[in-house]
């Protein structure tokens, strides 16, 4: 799961990856406080733990103190054999920690670097003040001398990129319905950071590998070391080094380093995208016309005898029309170049609830309902628009 610049601006700055320009009134960014917890030490790092998290807001989640000791109990002293990822963070294990008896997912930092460094204690703070169904819930870390590791609840299926971008051939491949439900628990886990955490958050690397699924499929966004205090109304955060996955970045993000919560919403078309089509937004095996996926979508979007052409071939047809035609309007939607005219997450996530409706429930009456008017608006701009492409920097 590893996170690289998708450009650099012209200035750079060695710091917090993602500092601003520009602070708020005098309120302190996640970068300031991230660094300076970076050089405290033992109990008193603890301290400053819970004193930022109450500068930003409240803590919502019992965040847990591990020992060490604990987690090589947990995991068998880091065994390969509970090993069940690997990422630019450092490596994950699967453990049993008999003090809140339950299975975990375990993340140790790799130790070079600080950068790092700042990037645990910007998730410990950004995953004490927010709760939702759709977010992994961290249930604890340790900063034992120079060990930094986190600790969460334990996601059976792992991401939504083992599912869909990397399935092993004697896996199934996710049907629509799966699909959809994945698109839309993802969706609202952004709204929540959008529209309820307090203070909001921009989560900044919204990618298919960020997107973990549960024993019964249920989408929760993980990795949040990237993640941003949202600007407040009015405001527009902008960085001197864009962070973030190549591809899932928004151009206007990439080539100027305004970030807003639009910015996310053209992450989630793109993925999106990736969940109805099976492919990579780079996918450097596949011919140089189709290596670029928003590239390649672009002339199918203006064609509507071409969406079914769109869909993975893996579904082999098995597709509801009217839901395929929805969703590929929604991902159309939030790949609008110009960020002011993509939808905002409550808007993604009412028109995905027409999409996820049972298909016993479904009656093909578009426009009918009040309720389905939304999903009607989507999909009459999508047809009329005349581009969803995006510049590449």
């Amino acid at each position: 799961m590893s996170c690289f610049p998708c450009c650099k601006s012209e200035v750079e700055s060695p710091s917090f990856r993602g500092c601003s320009k520009k602070v708020s009134k005098g309120r302190r960014t996640f970068k300031s406080l991230a660094a300076a917890m970076s050089l405290k030490t033992g109990s008193s790092r603890h301290r400053q733990i819970t004193e930022e998290i109450l500068k930003y807001g409240t803590a919502k989640n019992d965040v847990k103190i591990f020992t060490y000791q604990e987690l090589i109990d947990a995991t068998n002293n880091f065994s390969s054999d509970c090993l069940v990822g690997e990422g630019g963070f450092g490596n994950v294990y699967k453990g049993y920690m008999k003090s809140i008896e339950q299975n975990v997912a375990v993340k140790t930092l790799n130790r070079e670097g600080n950068q790092g460094t700042r990037e645990f204690f910007a998730e410990v703070l950004m995953l004490s003040m927010v709760n939702h169904p759709n977010l992994v819930k961290l249930l604890g870390y340790c900063v034992e001398d120079d060990h930094r590791v986190l600790v969460y609840e334990y996601m059976a299926n792992g991401s939504l990129e083992n599912h869909l971008l990397d399935l092993d051939k004697d896996k199934e491949p996710l049907d629509w319905e799966t699909r959809m439900k994945i698109a839309d628990g993802a969706a609202r886990g952004l709204e929540y950071l959008h529209n309820s955490a307090d203070p909001p958050v921009i989560f900044r690397d919204f990618k298919s590998s960020n997107i973990l699924l549960d024993e019964n499929f249920n989408a929760k966004l993980s990795d949040f070391g990237l993640a941003k205090i949202a600007p407040k109304e009015g405001e527009n955060l902008v960085t001197t080094r864009v962070m973030g996955t190549y591809g899932y970045c928004s151009p206007e993000y990439a080539a100027t380093g305004k970030l807003t919560s639009k910015t996310d919403i053209y992450s989630f078309g793109v993925v999106f995208l990736e969940i109805i089509t099976g492919r990579r937004v780079i996918d450097t095996a596949r011919e140089p016309e189709e290596r670029n996926l928003i590239d390649w979508a672009q002339p199918m979007f203006k064609d509507r005898t071409k969406f079914t052409q769109m869909a993975d071939p893996l579904l082999k047809e098995k597709f509801p029309q009217k839901g395929l035609f929805q969703a590929l309007a929604v991902a159309a939607m939030c790949l609008q170049e110009d960020y002011e005219t993509r939808p905002d997450m409550d808007d993604v996530v009412e028109a995905l609830e027409q999409i996820t409706v049972k298909k016993s429930e479904e009656k093909d009456k578009a426009g009918e309902s009040s309720k389905s008017s939304k999903t009607a608006g989507h999909a009459e701009s999508f047809r009329s628009q005349k581009s969803v492409g995006t510049e590449r920097a």
